[in-house]
């Protein structure tokens, strides 16, 4: 039996998505572009001029799906880039946190900014990149870090929003992924 997916088209690229089940009855379109460099290349170069616009000094993303993304938007826009990692480490030093619910985890977890990388949003325009927008809660923490950090978050960008579009016109998207509900027999 062929797996159910979803058609994905950024630019002249297309993917198959996987359908994944993440409550019973609903599933959602599963983007994953971690060694997908023909599609991180592809969608920062459309997202790159949109992002530039409203000339971020500095992009922020959470670990992990969406690193291969900053990584290379800030290549194209010549800018720094941070992570913000899911597991505190020693090393991290005084970090600042938040903490959100993500949907694909379906359990609470926190966003750590490394001590050394608040100096870069301190004073700095930044842009928050995701791979996926679902239900917001990454974002509402990405933007805690980054005002507690002393910066201000200028625009906020994805590949994809999921979910009720009409809640995600802010959001610089190249695409919008429907949700699924079980089909009724």
């Amino acid at each position: 039996m062929k797996s159910r997916t979803y058609t994905l088209r950024i630019g002249s690229l297309t993917r198959e998505l996987p359908l994944f089940e993440v409550t019973p009855g609903l599933s959602i379109a599963v983007l994953n572009i971690l060694g997908d460099v023909e599609l991180a290349q592809a969608a920062a170069a459309e997202l790159a001029p949109r992002l530039a616009a409203h000339r971020p000094q500095v992009l922020v993303t959470p670990e992990a799906k969406s690193i291969p993304l900053a990584h290379v938007l800030a290549a194209q826009l010549r800018l720094p880039y941070v992570v913000l990692r899911k597991t505190y480490k020693s090393y991290m030093g005084a970090a600042l946190s938040a903490t959100t619910t993500s949907i694909t985890m379906g359990r609470e977890q926190t966003l750590y900014l490394d001590e050394k990388d608040r100096q870069l949003l301190a004073g700095a325009s930044a842009a928050l990149i995701d791979d996926v927008v679902s239900t917001g809660s990454t974002l509402v923490a990405m933007h805690e870090v980054v005002e507690r950090a002393g910066g201000q978050v200028v625009c906020e960008a994805a590949i994809c929003t999921e979910g009720d579009q009409a809640s995600w016109k802010h959001v610089i998207a190249l695409a919008h992924l429907p949700l699924f509900k079980a089909e009724q027999n």
